[in-house]
């Protein structure tokens, strides 16, 4: 597990605990409105969203990596 790796999975848990200290927030009043509830479904797809990103670039990354191996002749 790289630097990288290490990065993603933080900024990750990161976007959870932000998503449910919002969700927290709204609840706070005793009800959920529609707004929350639209709130909250805007938040947990930006938050998908983010962590695909993050799983793509962690893709690019390892076949960038595979490709140089393969270029220099140097093993995994």
């Amino acid at each position: 597990m790289g630097y990288e790796d290490v990065k993603a999975d933080t900024k990750e848990t990161m976007r959870n605990v932000d998503n449910k200290a919002k969700e927290t927030w709204r609840k706070a009043d005793g009800n959920e409105s529609l707004s929350d509830k639209v709130a909250n479904a805007g938040d947990d797809v930006r938050d998908t969203l983010g962590n695909a990103g993050d799983e793509m670039r962690r893709g690019a990354e390892d076949a960038r990596e595979e490709v140089d191996r393969e270029r220099t002749g140097r093993p995994a």
